[in-house]
């Protein structure tokens, strides 16, 4: 199985990538994963946040193949327990869904095409996090889920 967290825009600051490329190393143990960015739309003055959606959706799309299994993270997604996301992730292994595709949108959310196109949505919180800071947080998660999953003892019950 592969994983992807694929987000607009690169992290600026060097100490929240060095953060994440942690967990990345780690979790090269348990599955493919990789974190990949599409391109920031640059904004001007009067570009409208719709527009920039809209060209963050094209720029994500590109990356996503038909037979991906998506999930948008977003605000107004489903919460989970670290317990229940690493079921959902076993749940994945057991049905052999071969590319999982988490996504991280822009500063204005998704388009109304990605809420179409892909409904199943996760919320990491109900507070708001820069997101360079998601990145990091839903890195360490998925690692979360697969010490679970293999009853190792990062993770204690």
């Amino acid at each position: 199985m592969e994983i992807i967290l694929l987000c607009v825009g690169k992290t600026d600051r060097t100490f929240w990538a060095d953060a994440a490329e942690e967990y990345v190393k780690r979790l090269k143990h348990y599955a493919k994963f990789s974190i990949q960015y599409v391109a920031d739309p640059k904004a001007q003055k009067k570009t409208h946040a719709l527009e920039i959606k809209n060209e963050e959706a094209k720029n994500i799309l590109q990356k996503i193949k038909p037979a991906d299994f998506v999930y948008l993270l977003d605000e107004k997604g489903k919460s989970f327990t670290s317990n229940s996301f690493s079921k959902k992730i076993e749940q994945h292994m057991i049905s052999s869904t071969h590319r999982i595709v988490f996504v991280i949108g822009g500063a204005y959310g998704f388009s109304e095409i990605l809420y179409q196109q892909f409904p199943n949505k996760i919320r990491l919180s109900e507070m708001t996090f820069s997101h360079q800071m998601i990145r990091l947080f839903f890195c360490e998660q998925l690692y979360r889920a697969f010490t679970i999953i293999n009853n190792h003892p990062y993770h204690n019950n």
